[in-house]
């Protein structure tokens, strides 16, 4: 996995520490307090889906089809803001359920920020040093909650301090939390909003995404061309790069969409 997000994982120094970090320290300990809780935030394309995916895919055998992991969208699971009571109860008994087939389940909840609020602190049971919630010894599951909340600040933080001359991979996760904490707890279309998670301290660690430079867009380039089994053209690499939008309007320093859209412009240039 380490290796993995060293080669793969473009320009998210910060991501590939906490994350390393998160995982070993909670595998090596064979009686851990409590569960794992990761949460990943940042803008649309900077890699968060594709680090769960990729520490799934190490986990467990069968990666995202593992009957091991379960995965949550608010679209899909729970559109209904009218049926809020109605999916809490489910969602307690589907963890509980699944807990009790294996402690050792990883669940991941993506777009956290279309949750609708309130309806996450059903499973605070399950994320504290608790030994056992309704009959289940629960402390070696997993838990990632994935959000685009806190991406226009960590992009607005990376840019200042980029203007204040100081290169993105200078930057410590102390210079972004208090930035994300604000826009991901203090804001009512969070699901997270006036969370018990949050209040109580169960997020092991907030992972923050940085906007990805040009250079990064091209090296994602190299790699969807060299997955397409395509030549790898350093012409087609700088006008696939350039054909995505970049921000700010003067500057143009940070992809928009990060690496998002490589993959489907790469055959309008072939």
């Amino acid at each position: 996995l380490e290796c993995d997000l060293a080669m793969n994982l473009v320009g998210q120094p910060l991501v590939r520490q906490q994350v390393m970090k998160g995982v070993r320290e909670f595998l090596e300990n064979r009686n851990p307090v409590k569960p794992l809780v990761m949460s990943f935030h940042g803008s649309t394309g900077t890699g968060k889906t594709y680090v769960s995916s990729m520490l799934i895919r190490y986990l467990f055998q069968g990666g995202l089809q593992s009957p091991y992991v379960h995965q949550f969208s608010p679209i899909v699971h729970f559109p209904h803001a009218e049926r809020i009571e109605q999916y809490k109860e489910s969602l307690k008994r589907w963890i509980q359920g699944n807990l009790t087939n294996c402690g050792r389940s990883a669940f991941l909840f993506d777009e956290m920020d279309k949750m609708h609020p309130g309806l996450i602190d059903v499973i605070i049971p399950f994320l504290g040093p608790s030994w056992v919630v309704y009959g289940t010894n629960y402390r070696k599951a997993i838990f990632i909650f994935v959000s685009n909340a806190g991406g226009e600040q960590i992009n607005d933080m990376t840019l200042d301090l980029w203007r204040a001359r100081k290169d993105r991979e200078e930057i410590s996760l102390r210079d972004l939390e208090q930035a994300i904490s604000k826009a991901v707890f203090e804001n009512p279309q969070s699901g997270f909003w006036k969370s018990g998670i949050i209040n109580e301290h169960l997020i092991d660690f907030v992972v923050p995404f940085l906007p990805l430079k040009r250079h990064h867009v091209k090296q994602c380039v190299v790699g969807e061309l060299v997955q397409q089994g395509l030549e790898v053209r350093p012409g087609v690499v700088q006008e696939v790069a350039d054909s995505i939008p970049y921000f700010p309007e003067e500057e143009k320093i940070f992809s928009s969409t990060g690496c998002k859209t490589v993959a489907s412009r790469i055959s309008f240039f072939f």
